[in-house]
């Protein structure tokens, strides 16, 4: 399984590059410089890890994001579900709600997820009986 966990500095910095992506390789230093104190060799260092993990690419001088934040969240999500609780939501949902109190609009938005999966899944098992 890929890891989709990432260090503190290595999600701030990532977070950078998914605002302004795609951003030129000059302008990312100079971000990096401003926001972290990074010099140019430790923003390139942490550039080609996070290239190297398939998140980006610095391609002309350009770099651009390969994988959404959005998608690199629920991949993070799959595997902390997968690691944490065999892969069960239920399972994480029971822990979850045993220390959180969901609100009745919290209720609400879960219930049309799970309505709206079931639509979409008796939508797909008819398709393919």
């Amino acid at each position: 399984m890929e890891d989709y966990r990432l260090g503190e500095m290595e999600q701030k910095f990532a977070d950078l590059i998914w605002e302004r992506a795609p951003v030129a390789s000059g302008e990312l230093v100079r971000l990096c410089a401003a926001a972290f104190g990074w010099k140019k060799s430790t923003t390139y260092t942490m550039l080609k890890r996070l290239c190297q993990r398939g998140l980006f690419e610095n391609r002309g001088g350009r770099v651009q994001a390969l994988t959404s934040k959005e998608e690199f969240c629920a991949r993070r999500g799959e595997q902390f579900l997968e690691e944490s609780f065999g892969g069960s939501l239920p399972r994480f949902f029971a822990a979850f709600t045993r220390h959180n109190r969901l609100s009745g609009a919290e209720v609400e938005e879960l219930r049309q997820m799970i309505e709206a999966y079931g639509e979409i899944d008796g939508a797909k098992t008819r398709e393919e009986g």
